[in-house]
């Protein structure tokens, strides 16, 4: 089962990313009280310059939370363009995407060889749009006071296939006897798919006695909220929005300095090798549809307002630049 915000939570993102781009000169929302003296319906009417259609999008859990914003606002302001977003996983997605059945896959991981074979023998052309950063996030219990920093050694030791660690203390002699429960995504996630890579050295390569908690990250949360000898790794995000439920653990990086997960860390690259990217990957079919290159670009325009209230970590201007670049070639201009 797919994990979607509360409709509290949605709304706050909702508005709180309305009021952002209104103070950007983003343009009035559907909501905006201007639109209720004049008439919501025609206000979006003139203001969408004519767009209309569809738009399918589907993939990862993890971008889920910042294009479904991102689609409602779009669709505020246009309201002959209708942008559905579901969420099947990052693997689900691209089957999708490659089966010809959405026009934008969403995902937490670059496409994979098998992957691009599959879009290649159906003749879909594509490219990878950078959307936003994120940071995977190691959390185990706030009772926890021993797990401060952990090498990605260690954590392989945990986490990779035929493991027999079942005690903080076969991680690290300094640590207590207390017994490890595990939980993580599915084999259809992309979290998955990438902590398995950096942490375990192969995709797909993990210990088969964890908790699976398919694209439900915060099944994780409660998991590891409840048990004290817990851990877990789930989106940054997901554990912004449970406040003091969980704790991150420093990850020791590429030059051996225990670095926490945080926005300043993920962007300045430092929180490595558990920082990354997250991606849309339009299809060049779609994206001559003037209404799909409407849409994305007003999604990467309007990125850092829409990350912000979404908890997520926006692009670098540098990016951002390049995302418009992929979208404008993709689309012939």
């Amino acid at each position: 089962m797919s994990v979607r915000p509360t409709t509290l939570a949605r709304a706050s993102v909702l508005a709180i990313a309305a009021l952002a781009l209104a103070a950007c000169g983003g343009g009035e929302t559907a909501d905006s009280p201007n639109d209720a003296a004049t008439g919501a319906d025609t206000a979006a009417d003139e203001g969408n310059d004519g767009l209309s259609g569809q738009i399918a999008i589907d993939g990862s859990s993890t971008v889920t939370p910042l294009v479904e914003p991102a689609a409602e606002l779009f669709m505020n302001e246009n309201s002959g363009v209708r942008v559905s977003v579901a969420t099947s996983g990052t693997g689900g997605g691209f089957e999708k995407f490659c089966n010809g059945e959405i026009d934008i896959a969403m995902a937490s991981r670059p496409i994979k060889d098998e992957e691009i074979e599959a879009c290649a023998d159906a003749g879909i052309e594509y490219d990878e749009v950078n959307v936003a950063n994120d940071g995977l996030a190691v959390v185990v219990n706030p009772e926890n006071d021993w797990a401060t920093c952990l090498s990605v050694d260690e954590l392989s030791a945990a986490w990779t296939r035929d493991s027999a660690v079942s005690t903080w203390s076969e991680i690290n002699a300094e640590f207590p006897d207390e017994e490890l429960e595990f939980y993580g995504p599915g084999s259809d996630s992309g979290t998955f798919d990438f902590f398995t890579e950096e942490v375990n050295g192969e995709g797909g390569v993990i210990r088969t006695d964890y908790n699976n908690i398919g694209e439900d990250d915060n099944a994780a949360i409660i998991g590891v909220s409840g048990t004290l000898g817990a851990m877990a790794f789930i989106p940054l995000s997901y554990v912004v929005e449970a406040g003091d439920q969980v704790k991150t653990v420093e990850i020791e990086n590429e030059a051996g300095e225990c670095v926490a997960p945080t926005e300043e860390t993920v962007m300045a690259g430092d929180y490595n090798p558990l920082g990354r990217q997250l991606y849309v990957y339009p299809s060049a079919e779609a994206l001559t549809r003037p209404e799909t290159v409407a849409f994305l670009e007003f999604f990467i325009d309007n990125g850092d307002e829409i990350a912000e209230a979404a908890t997520m970590i926006p692009l670098t201007q540098e990016q951002k630049d390049e995302s418009l670049a992929k979208v404008a070639e993709l689309a012939g201009r």
